[in-house]
């Protein structure tokens, strides 16, 4: 089938995109927690066809395409679209050094938008559902010494199945997206001992000067273990131990915070196999103040949180980001301008976005990636409008009807947790935006807290508020922020708000401009930036605010509200104002 060459009305390309080694991009280590030397990069250009799906596997391709960017993107070199009752196929011959003394060949895959078969030399190696999370596969006893050819087939429904989709929708526009598929991060492979370390997980405890270090193991047998713990070099812990859990001591520890973001080193050998990995000392809470408003708190302080809502989308890589370097240098820019916090809306990136942020010392309120549908507008946007708030029990107006897709967004909390738990930066979770297939939110909530105590939760952001979680969460576009007393004395929260526009010519990816509030040029947006600041939100922190969410980091598609452009080769806002108003804010709403 043959479709237009570009679903890009202006194709943008980043400073980095332009830079792009076909060869093999975004090399670096994929997984910075659990880390071997040995390991294989298998990014670059491979074959792809887009078939009926049911069809066999084609015997001639239609062309390369770049991995790890979907082919809706403009740096995957095909810009097509995947639509639901089609296969997108890929193909590569690799040379492996088969595995011998008993050592295993692992196949990665970082994520694979929404459901995948993967096989070895014609064999099928294993299948895997849901965009979002990372799998693999072992096959060893599928390769051979030299040339193995891989081969991947994805099927993709987009917003019209069960799984969850984010802000991607085959029919974008405004505030929803171009409509991923595929292969959309790092593929790679990585030899192990037949008994090896499948997953770690690190949890500070600091109130008793320890790290809990869970082990979990690829066999049933659990061996010996040997932990030592590094600060700057130095050799801090050392533990040796049987079983699957140990508690690290590290007396007169160092917190890890955004002015402090120290990371501890660690190095664990189990039997043959050996990682390394890394975690921080924090721990997050909340408290009442002096007047009574409950505050959030890092490290048992007040700290108010001045972020913003980054939806993850490159100009030329969409889902995926041009380049490692690129995301190091945007999270540095964005502390740069007095930014503590960026929520992740509606999106799992790479981990090696959250170890930017672990390192550069940039909290994370992570969002679940939503689902369902399809919404309706009067439960979504007027009914909230209006502050009037709907029970989420009533599955069907709120795009849940189905038991299986509600099944699938349990599933997937699991995944999202087992995933990121270890990440130091990410201080809250939440799982529900705006009633976008919103369903049960206080038992989800409970259960939610149960797999992850330690983290604070915003269990409906902006509204559709059922009173649980631990924020009185909203959004507030269109008309003034006033702040609402909330009977439960939860913290309080403008977890979305500003959203205002400004066209640049020559850095727009669409036709169609969408902003909550447009400006003509950029004086008028620092103008109307600074006084939102100074009117709304600098006097609600007074009165109790404790975190803001300004919409947004960059533009997206049709979205022209972000501080940056599409491209990001063009920052919108007066540096200068940004850290100005960011200092006085996190000072105002200091309280010791």
């Amino acid at each position: 089938m043959v479709m237009k060459k570009s679903i890009s009305e202006h194709p943008l390309y980043t400073r980095w995109g332009r830079q792009l080694d076909r060869s093999c991009p975004l090399n670096e280590y994929p997984r910075p927690q659990m880390r071997r030397d040995n390991w294989q990069c298998l990014n670059g250009v491979w074959q792809y066809a887009i078939r009926p799906t049911g069809d066999p596997e084609p015997a001639q391709y239609d062309g390369d395409i770049v991995v790890p960017f979907s082919p809706e993107s403009l740096l995957s070199g095909v810009g097509r679209q995947l639509l639901p009752g089609q296969t997108l196929w890929y193909r590569r011959t690799l040379h492996f050094d088969r595995p011998d003394d008993g050592r295993r060949l692992l196949l990665h895959f970082g994520a694979v938008d929404q459901h995948c078969d993967v096989y070895c030399n014609g064999i099928k190696a294993g299948a895997h559902s849901g965009g979002y999370w990372p799998f693999y596969f072992d096959i060893t006893t599928l390769v051979r010494d030299g040339d193995n050819t891989l081969t991947v087939a994805v099927t993709d429904d987009s917003d019209t199945g069960l799984e969850a989709y984010g802000k991607q929708k085959l029919k974008r526009g405004g505030i929803w997206y171009t409509a991923q598929s595929g292969i959309w991060q790092t593929v790679w492979a990585e030899t192990v001992p037949q008994q090896y370390i499948a997953d770690v997980r690190i949890t500070p405890c600091c109130r008793e000067s320890q790290a809990l270090l869970s082990v979990r193991f690829s066999g049933t047998d659990a061996p010996p273990c040997h932990v030592q713990v590094f600060a700057e070099g130095r050799l801090v812990c050392e533990e040796r131990f049987s079983g699957t859990t140990v508690h690290l001591k590290l007396d007169g520890f160092r917190y890890w915070s955004p002015d402090d973001p120290f990371l501890y080193t660690l190095k664990i050998s189990a039997g043959q196999d050996t990682v390394e990995s890394y975690f921080g000392m924090r721990e997050f809470g909340a408290l009442r103040d002096e007047n009574g408003h409950m505050r959030i708190t890092l490290n048992g302080k007040p700290l108010y949180l001045s972020g913003l809502l980054d939806q993850g989308y490159w100009s030329d890589g969409l889902y995926t980001p041009p380049s490692d370097a690129a995301m190091a240098e945007e999270i540095g820019k964005l502390k740069s301008l007095g930014f503590n916090m960026l929520r992740k809306h509606i999106k799992i990136e790479p981990l090696r976005w959250y170890y930017h942020c672990d390192r550069i010392g940039m909290l994370v309120w992570q969002d679940f990636v939503s689902g369902g549908g399809p919404y309706r507008s009067w439960v979504t946007q007027y009914l909230p409008f209006v502050n009037i708030r709907l029970r989420d029990n009533r599955y069907g107006i709120f795009g849940r009807g189905n038991a299986k897709g509600r099944e699938l967004f349990q599933r997937d909390m699991n995944r999202t947790v087992e995933l990121l738990g270890s990440v130091v930066c990410i201080a809250v979770w939440v799982p529900f935006n705006e009633g976008w297939g919103q369903f049960d939110a206080c038992r989800i909530t409970q259960a939610l807290k149960q797999l992850d105590p330690t983290r604070l939760i915003d269990h409906a952001s902006g509204w559709h508020d059922q009173g649980c979680g631990d924020f009185a969460s909203r959004h507030i576009y269109y008309k003034p922020y006033r702040m609402r007393q909330d009977k439960k004395n939860r913290i309080q929260a403008l977890s979305e708000f500003g959203g205002f526009s400004c066209a640049c010519e020559g850095h727009m990816a669409s036709d169609v401009l969408f902003g909550y509030r447009m400006y003509k040029n950029t004086t008028e947006l620092n103008a109307a930036y600074e006084k939102l600041f100074r009117r709304e939100v600098i006097p609600a922190a007074k009165r109790g605010l404790s975190a803001s969410v300004y919409t947004q980091v960059s533009d997206v598609e049709d979205e022209i509200n972000g501080i940056f452009t599409y491209d990001r080769d063009v920052m919108k806002l007066d540096e200068a104002v940004v850290r100005r108003l960011n200092d006085d804010l996190i000072r105002t709403a200091s309280f010791q």
